[in-house]
């Protein structure tokens, strides 16, 4: 192969118009001319075969906490190995992770099969992988191959998402095994259209419903900004999960910090808090707040008796009271999932 084409692979989801291709992995769509790239630069149309030029070309990998996806109701205490590529479907100016999800992919570059991949997941000892760090829907291909290697070995498969992807995107990394997700839950409808480039939030709460359905593990998170997400906007955000998606789907409100081009001062930790009571108002059982270290709403409560069940630091379990999946107090089941393999692992609800 070509050196300078190590990355370039046929794209799996697309269709003709005339002489456009439309792109079918993301809910952008986009059409691309002959030689055009999608709006993410990660799809081509070279010689009217769309082509994706990220399989492969891992800009990132590291062996996380599953709580820092996060995933605080899914295999508690144990790591993935989590890799990142190049792009983003969003435009978000407040991106935590602007130094690969807003740069093209490389031309050339360290090319990561996923056999190999999959084989430096068990060599460090995780529990499974996750595709993260920028948008993983773009990685669609190279992921799927991931999954499918990783549940053979009895690994568990995992997405940090903004939920942009097609149902076709989401059908096929089901039934290659995806088993959890953490969708970004960024706004009500006009802040997430203006800041995020004209993204239609709808098709990211289609996306959840259709990963709830499809039995895959989810948990959303809010990164609650000062001047984006007011009261009116995280109290529908929270109706939403409840009555779309069930009160007992964990729901993160995590603090921003000032990153790439949006420069708003951080989120008080009070502001975190009336979101937290917000979403306990509106019938969610497990809300969580994120990056406070410390704070006592990072842990697991029993929602029938109030005992503490896991007890969190940061991003480390210190304490897990759990029995058989249940409250250790009064014998309530917790929900979340345990145990390699889907529809014959244990669930804890």
């Amino acid at each position: 192969m070509n050196r300078s084409g190590i990355f370039k692979r046929p794209a799996l989801l697309h269709r003709q118009e005339g002489r456009r291709i439309i792109c079918l992995t993301c809910e952008r769509r986009c059409r691309l001319v002959e030689g055009g790239t999608g709006w993410c630069r990660t799809r081509r149309n070279d010689d009217g075969v769309l082509y994706t030029l990220i399989y492969g070309a891992v800009s990132s990998v590291s062996a996380n906490p599953i709580e820092k996806k996060p995933l605080y109701h899914f295999y508690p205490g144990t790591y993935a190995l989590t890799a990142g590529s190049w792009g983003c479907n969003f435009g978000c100016p407040w991106c935590q992770n602007w130094e690969t999800s807003k740069k093209p992919p490389p031309p050339a570059g360290p090319f990561t099969s996923p056999a190999a991949f999959v084989d430096e997941v068990v060599r460090v000892g995780c529990r499974g992988t996750s595709i993260s760090f920028n948008e993983p829907t773009l990685s669609l291909e190279w992921s799927l191959e991931v999954f499918r290697l990783a549940r053979s070995r009895g690994l568990y498969n995992t997405l940090v998402t903004n939920g942009y992807m097609t149902p076709d995107a989401l059908r096929l990394l089901v039934e290659a095994g995806l088993d959890g997700m953490n969708v970004d839950s960024k706004g009500e409808a006009e802040a997430v259209r203006r800041h995020c480039k004209g993204i239609d939030v709808e098709r990211v709460w289609n996306a959840c419903r259709l990963a709830r359905e499809a039995g895959v593990h989810l948990e959303l998170t809010t990164l609650v900004i000062p001047g984006v997400n007011d009261d009116s906007s995280l109290y529908e955000i929270a109706r939403r999960i409840a009555s779309e998606l069930g009160a007992n789907v964990p729901w993160h409100v995590s603090a921003y910090f000032p990153a790439y081009r949006f420069h708003a001062p951080p989120t008080p930790v009070a502001m975190l808090e009336r979101a937290r009571a917000i979403g306990r108002e509106a019938g969610l059982r497990f809300v969580y707040l994120g990056n406070v270290p410390g704070h006592p709403s990072g842990n697991t409560v029993c929602p029938e008796c109030g005992a503490l069940m896991i007890e969190r630091w940061g991003l480390a379990v210190t304490r897990n009271r759990l029995r058989n999946g249940s409250c250790s107090a009064c014998g309530r089941s917790i929900p979340g999932v345990w145990g390699p393999g889907r529809p014959d692992r244990a669930r804890w609800c």
